[in-house]
């Protein structure tokens, strides 16, 4: 059976384990696996702009023996004339994998429902579980362990990373705390979701308004831009409803002494956190950045040795 990854709580916490695992060895020994060999070519979609999801996928792609299809929507028929179950119908039968950053979630749930290839949710307005494999990586690093940490999310709580944080989390068995002002709080169906997982795992859900509550005796401090795309016209507006959220020395001073910061970049310095915090001892961007190409390589790697079981 074909598996997909539309939505962080798409693996089991044993399944997440298990990429995670593997991306720990492709990372120790970056060229050994090639279930791309051929090449095999992989379909790699974006509607929207993008740096570290475009080079990540394009190099993981590479170093798995594979070839990257670099296709945006300008140079296809895709949210034009044609439909993601159409598209993938089409792709399926040239590509072994397809990779998908786009707006709305039902596309890729649609484009999963057109084809027998894994289809790879590389961001959707919803979701970015691509870059928490790459930040539960990071965490696990740092600690050795996900289960029983806390992990305090600041700012845009309906952002699609706040919401991943919270199934991905919960499926890790971490305690996961967003703090948001009311009118930006997640979703109650994800919530919801979040909290049916963490009750068989271990972990919790907690939603806060105080960003000082949030943070206080946190093992994991992280942010987002308050202003992600297609959000352009809210910008003054959410700048002023989120200001108290702002990553501070104060703040972050509130959370464990070893305590990391994560943001999954581009960051707007002086807005969602200072610069004393993002390229302080404590940030561990850069090798958050990095684990996104081991991470997505062992995913891949996964999927396709899934769809051949």
């Amino acid at each position: 059976m074909t598996r997909h990854f539309l939505r962080d709580d798409d693996l089991s916490p044993q399944e997440q384990s298990e990429i995670l695992d593997l991306a720990v060895q492709v990372r120790d020994d970056r060229w050994a696996r090639k279930p791309l060999a051929g090449p095999q070519t992989v379909a790699v979609i974006f509607d929207k702009s993008s740096t570290r999801t475009r080079v990540s996928f394009a190099v993981g792609i590479a170093d798995l023996g594979g070839s990257p299809l670099i296709i945006t929507t300008a140079n296809s028929q895709l949210g034009g004339k044609e439909t993601p179950y159409d598209t993938a119908r089409v792709l399926e039968r040239m590509v072994s994998a397809i990779v998908w950053r786009t707006y709305a979630q039902s596309g890729l749930e649609q484009m999963a429902e057109g084809t027998t290839v894994p289809v790879v949710n590389a961001l959707s307005d919803d979701f970015h579980p691509c870059q928490l494999l790459a930040d539960l990586l990071t965490i696990r690093d740092v600690y050795g362990r996900l289960s029983g940490l806390t992990v305090t999310f600041l700012g845009d709580g309906s952002s699609n990373m706040a919401q991943s944080y919270l199934l991905a989390g919960a499926v890790a068995g971490v305690h996961v705390r967003v703090a948001s002002p009311q009118e930006f709080a997640p979703r109650d169906s994800v919530v919801s979701d979040a909290d049916a997982i963490a009750a068989t795992t271990g972990g919790s859900i907690t939603l806060y308004t105080d960003p000082f509550e949030a943070v206080a005796g946190a093992d994991v401090v992280v942010t987002d831009t308050w202003v992600s795309m297609g959000k352009e016209e809210e910008k003054a507006h959410r700048i002023a409803a989120m200001a108290d959220y702002k990553v501070t020395t104060e703040l972050m001073s509130l959370a464990k002494p070893s305590a990391i910061f994560l943001h999954c970049l581009p960051a707007d310095r002086g807005y969602e956190v200072d610069p004393e915090v993002i390229d302080g001892p404590q940030s561990a961007i850069w090798n958050e950045a990095e684990n996104r190409l081991h991470a997505q390589k062992a995913l891949l790697a996964w999927l396709l040795a899934k769809g051949q079981s």
